[in-house]
């Protein structure tokens, strides 16, 4: 499934394979904390990795069923790194740019450096980490991109650390892992353990400017009704559309981030730093979850805010369980995702298996649906990614003729929002988010968009107010900053 071709040859292994690392990798273990471990105590001791040019940390918050670990990893020997069909791979060695596919890159390197040790217990023992930005869909399908691409940012950026550690959030447990040739490992878990025993004392200040949107109230609006249009002429079922914020921004963007988790935890909070941009997602919706021959998507849709009493809140909980076009709207996108998945699924593999449960949050009730599958065995990630990137529920339905709507509507492409973070195993083990509630700080300026899906039952102004209901969490977050900000 590569209708945009994408790929052409092969990308050739000649220079890639002299700047991989020795071979076999070794995995070495050690147990930092038994037992005591908390969120607010992880978010300090990844704090200082955090600060590291390449550095990942893969929050989980709440008490839903997908929030068990925490990770964080960093010090890559390998950064991969892509802008349409240039890939560039670098490691100590040197870097080579590639002409081609990059998930074609990618796959051919999953494949050189297939690891000489189990998985063990751990969720994560070795890959890549980082990002999938929503923009890499112009590769797998051949679509339109009249949208400004004023970042200029890669469409895919993951590297391989040698520096992980993993929180066990039920077990209150910390282990840390060293990914390493045969080189001695004891430096780098002295430097581990020392995370835990002196607090970070960096900078708290942060400066921000006043805020800009792409739309304003009546373009968002006067958009909802042409989507609508094109629902009703046939075009489409839904789209999701979207708005998109931007602040100037000083200061450290972790100090950004750290207060959204205490103020609204949810499963796949994500903090990249990668050079001269950093990205913080605050999502609570998976894209993807592998182990072995298991994969598992769990779209979102359907969104009603917290009420100010148990009443109200009851009340808007029931109106959304009971909403025929929040039923119609996490319905289609179900079947989107089934007919996704069965392009790399074994026959009769897929199921439903849990159908608009309903999730409450710090502002906002959603419901969701669980949809399962068991891959073929000549499934890669390459493959994967191909078949179902970028997720449904944050596309619409037809995918393909949604995608072009929003190219059409949106004025700016969306870089990572709504595009996928998180990790890809080396043992065939992936969990990957959506990135919606996610911002990007580039350049002294911190971008941020929230969307919804458009349906033809869709009120225009109730649209444009649930967007405003998701971002809540960090406009409160930006009224206080303002309140305090130096001139």
């Amino acid at each position: 499934q590569n209708p945009a071709g994408y790929g052409g040859a092969e990308p050739s292994m000649t220079e890639l394979v002299a700047l991989l690392p020795e071979r076999p990798l070794r995995l070495t273990v050690r147990l930092l904390t038994e037992s005591g471990m908390d969120d607010a105590s992880f978010l300090s001791a990844v704090q200082r990795p955090a600060g590291k040019a390449y550095c990942a940390v893969l929050l989980s918050g709440g008490k839903h069923d997908c929030a068990r670990y925490s990770m964080a990893g960093w010090d890559p020997f390998l950064i991969l790194k892509s802008k349409g069909r240039k890939t560039s791979v670098a490691t100590p060695a040197g870097e080579v740019t590639i002409e081609g596919n990059p998930l074609d890159v990618l796959d051919r390197i999953f494949d050189a450096l297939k690891p000489g040790f189990p998985l063990g217990d751990h969720p994560f023992a070795g890959g890549a980490m980082g990002y999938f930005a929503y923009d890499l869909k112009n590769g797998i399908e051949h679509l339109p991109q009249t949208a400004k691409d004023d970042l200029d940012l890669p469409d895919l950026l993951l590297f391989f650390p040698r520096r992980i550690i993993i929180h066990d959030r039920h077990a209150g447990s910390l282990h840390g892992l060293v990914i390493s040739g045969q080189e001695n490992c004891s430096a780098a878990l002295r430097e581990m353990e020392a995370l835990l025993e002196r607090p970070y004392s960096g900078s708290h200040g942060l400066r921000i400017g006043s805020m800009h949107c792409n739309f304003d109230r009546g373009r968002y609006i006067a958009s909802v009704s042409r989507v609508r249009r094109y629902i009703r002429a046939g075009d489409v079922y839904q789209v999701n559309l979207s708005q998109r914020f931007q602040f100037p921004f000083h200061g450290d963007p972790f100090r950004l981030w750290e207060p959204l988790f205490r103020l609204n935890p949810c499963p796949f909070y994500a903090f990249i730093r990668v050079g001269d941009h950093q990205v913080l997602s605050t999502s609570m919706e998976r894209f993807l979850y592998r182990r072995g021959p298991t994969i598992e998507t769990r779209p979102i849709k359907g969104t009603r805010p917290r009420g100010k009493s148990a009443e109200e809140d009851e009340r808007l909980r029931l109106e959304l369980q009971s909403s025929p076009k929040d039923d119609a709207e996490l319905s289609m996108i179900v079947d989107l995702l089934r007919n996704d998945l069965g392009r790399i699924c074994r026959p009769r593999s897929i199921r439903v298996a849990e159908h608009k449960r309903l999730e409450t949050y710090q502002n906002v009730h959603h419901l969701i649906s669980i949809v399962t599958g068991e891959l073929r065995d000549d499934v890669t990630y390459g493959k994967i990614l191909t078949a179902t990137f970028p997720g449904g529920s944050i596309t619409g339905c037809p995918k393909v003729r949604a995608m072009e709507i929003i190219d059409e509507l949106e004025p700016h492409v969306r870089h990572v929002y709504t595009g996928s973070i998180g990790y890809l195993g080396w043992h065939g083990n992936m969990d990957l988010n959506i990135a919606i509630r996610t911002a990007l700080v580039h350049r002294k300026w911190c971008y941020f968009s929230v969307g919804g899906g458009i349906v033809y039952d869709s009120n225009e102004e109730d649209e444009y107010q649930e967007t405003l209901h998701k971002a809540r969490t960090l406009f409160d977050l930006i009224e206080n900053l303002e309140k305090s900000r130096v001139p």
